[in-house]
């Protein structure tokens, strides 16, 4: 026979897992909302792209299983590898000097007997805040074709003869790079003072006392101690810089879409999808990039953790 304490003890064994299972139902309810959104607008979309890659349609009518064919039209269409091109390129000119200039400046702005820290971190971040439509259409007048515009005017002062940045090869890689180094600089540098500023100033008192100057200080103490951040900048920077895509479309306007000067291959699939109706290759395309991604950034991060060890080891 069961006594009267056991029967006590698994009604309280039951209530309490009662209690526990509705605390558990509201902690996913109260979640529930991000997981709704982000199945709807992220992974929805994401599973619909994978199903249109090996299929031919126009978005209106029905879908066609073609197999492979739209990795085949994409991979021997001179016009893909002319994008991937052009995005490694703008990757490296845009995105490889910010992380550099980002890590100098971060550490100026981290000296101990800088004034006006407040205002200098401030205007550094400002360009980021910025509306990307904004930047681009200032750094379209900046960049302007005609001889007054304000770059042309500057290089002229040197001597040199104006250049059409919208029209010639580097002209507008040059513009647009700059243009995405200009706005993203100012937030990777603020990360890497985020992680300065978690250094003790211990270690650089100490590296005074034992005469070490500032490029030495960056180089032995604030660089090892900022692999995380770093490794962080450089995953962020390599995603971002393969999917440009508002700098290049602004900039170059009504013909962004037309001209293979600074088409990337973010454009190269809007250009399938939206302007030649052909979502499977433009699916394929995303495929493909998504691939690119991957790589690149594991290749980055690899680097990075290298440099970190032979820097220790040295």
């Amino acid at each position: 026979m069961v006594s009267l304490d056991e029967k006590q003890q698994k009604k309280r064994r039951k209530g309490f897992s009662s209690q526990d299972m509705k605390e558990m139902l509201s902690g996913y309810l109260y979640i529930s909302p991000f997981f709704i959104i982000f199945a709807i607008i992220g992974l929805y979309p994401a599973i619909f792209s994978l199903i249109l890659a090996f299929q031919k349609w126009n978005g209106m009518g029905e879908m066609e299983f073609v197999g492979l064919n739209n990795f085949q039209v994409i991979l021997s269409d001179p016009l893909f590898w002319k994008s991937v091109y052009n995005t490694v390129i703008l990757g490296l000119m845009g995105t490889a000097p910010q992380l550099v200039i980002g890590l100098i400046l971060a550490f100026l702005l981290n000296l101990s007997y800088l004034r006006f820290k407040a205002f200098f971190r401030v205007t550094i971040f400002m360009p980021y805040i910025t509306s990307m439509v904004a930047v681009a259409l200032v750094f379209s007048v900046f960049f302007s074709n005609n001889e007054t515009a304000l770059v042309n005017y500057i290089i002229g002062l040197f001597g040199f003869d104006p250049v059409s940045w919208k029209t010639s090869e580097w002209g507008a890689k040059i513009a647009i790079s700059t243009m995405v180094f200009w706005r993203w600089l100012g937030y990777n540098t603020i990360i890497y003072l985020a992680g300065m500023q978690s250094i003790p100033n211990e270690l650089y008192e100490a590296s005074k006392i034992d005469g070490a100057s500032i490029f030495q200080q960056l180089r032995y103490i604030t660089i090892p101690l900022l692999k995380p951040f770093i490794i962080l900048t450089v995953f962020f920077s390599t995603v971002g810089a393969m999917q440009l895509f508002t700098e290049p479309t602004v900039f170059l306007g009504n013909t962004a879409f037309s001209r293979d000067e600074a088409m990337t291959v973010v454009m190269y699939l809007y250009r399938d999808a939206f302007k030649l109706s052909s979502f499977g290759t433009a699916s394929a395309a995303a495929i493909v990039l998504l691939l690119f991604i991957v790589v690149a950034s594991a290749i980055n991060m690899l680097l990075t953790k290298r440099l970190g060890r032979d820097r220790r080891e040295t």
